[in-house]
């Protein structure tokens, strides 16, 4: 078993770190950051070049690809976060582990996941690991795009950037992992367009599915501004249902466990003396809330790019291209309906609305503003 096996689509890529981790080759440097798109698997090929890199072998060996999938290798250490940020105490804290001696092989490697998720104060304390590093220290950082890094730690870092993988990439990976049928595979990876991560979902998941289609027919139903209004609110609250479908089941597992730890029997009252400790865990579970209600609001507003994108392609006869095949008949009604060059001017509004979003503007607000240009 090679950790390379189960990426896909990103061959060049693999070359390299491969090439970097026998040894063999100048290309290897202390730090590295890998950049791709969401969904183009920048954490796994991060961990497979970790598990290249603690094996001592390009190939790695089994153990040590298993300890790495475990997240339980002494000589891997992890930074991630499931709030909209990194606190800077977490990082300082992390960026000191770096300084410790490896233990089991050539090499102590700090994975950074969401690395684009450090404000400038924070990137500033990794700043500091990064300028004095540890002769056998790798820090291995992951962000959407190098632009997302502050410039004084580009460049301390090679980056690496990922392509999106092809459909059939990701629906043969999802036929291989999942051992889901070839048509569910194709549907689940196309209407992801290759988010792997997204595509896995969508092939197992009957209900964020249906979430998806409900949020497509609800803007193709838009005639008016009183429509718009209420295609944001609908699908403002589809985002939410998805977000608690995502963490609700983890969120009890993990209160069940801190009452069990804290010796309370389920249904119990709790003491006033640990009432403390379940509130930091509840702090940080609405945090990764708002987090995953954030990032079901991008989704949809991608969900909402590849609609018009479909619209777009049909006014121009390119029907053979479009991402949403199961809305054919409804995509040619719409694209009757108004001309190209409107249903660009509604892509550049949605895009918009994510920036506006992410600079914490009101969602609800500016889901409105980018709907209501797309009334036809």
């Amino acid at each position: 078993m090679s950790a390379w096996d189960d990426l896909t689509g990103q061959s060049d890529a693999v070359e390299v770190l491969r090439s970097a981790a026998s040894g063999l080759s100048s290309s290897m440097t202390h730090a590295w950051l890998i950049t791709g798109p969401p969904g183009s698997g920048r954490s796994n090929i991060a961990y497979a070049f970790a598990a290249a890199l603690l094996s001592g072998d390009p190939d790695s060996d089994p153990h040590t690809v298993t300890q790495v999938d475990s997240r339980t290798h002494p000589d891997l250490s992890i930074l991630r976060t499931e709030n909209v940020t990194y606190k800077i105490d977490e990082v300082r804290k992390f960026a000191t582990t770096s300084y410790y001696s490896p233990s089991a092989g050539r090499y102590r490697v700090m994975v950074i996941e969401d690395a684009d998720r450090m404000t400038e104060r924070t990137s500033n304390v990794l700043l500091k690991a990064l300028e004095e590093p540890p002769e056998r220290t790798v820090w291995v950082l992951c962000a959407p795009s190098d632009a997302d890094m502050l410039p004084t730690i580009r460049s301390r870092v090679r980056t690496l950037r990922l392509s999106m993988p092809t459909i059939d990439d990701v629906a043969a990976l999802l036929q291989v992992q999942l051992g889901v049928d070839a048509v569910t595979a194709e549907r689940a990876a196309r209407l992801a367009q290759s988010h792997i991560g997204m595509a896995k979902r969508l092939a197992t998941d009957a209900d964020a599915l249906s979430r998806r289609e409900r949020t497509l027919r609800t803007a193709l139903a838009m005639h008016n501004v009183t429509d718009a209004v209420m295609a944001a609110a609908g699908m403002l609250e589809i985002a939410g249902d998805d977000a608690k479908a995502f963490t609700a089941e983890r969120d009890d597992a993990e209160r069940a466990s801190a009452l069990r730890s804290l010796g309370v029997e389920p249904g119990g009252t709790v003491p006033p003396a640990l009432r403390s400790q379940l509130k930091a865990l509840d702090d940080e579970q609405k945090r990764r809330a708002t987090r995953s209600l954030r990032d079901g609001i991008d989704r949809i507003l991608i969900d909402l790019l590849s609609l018009y994108r479909d619209i777009t392609m049909v006014q121009l006869g390119r029907d053979s291209v479009i991402i949403n095949r199961e809305f054919a008949d409804d995509l040619r009604r719409a694209a009757e309906s108004t001309e190209p060059a409107r249903t660009l001017h509604t892509m550049d509004a949605l895009q918009q609305a994510r920036t506006r979003i992410a600079g914490n503007v009101a969602p609800a607000l500016a889901l409105e503003a980018a709907l209501v240009t797309a009334i036809r």
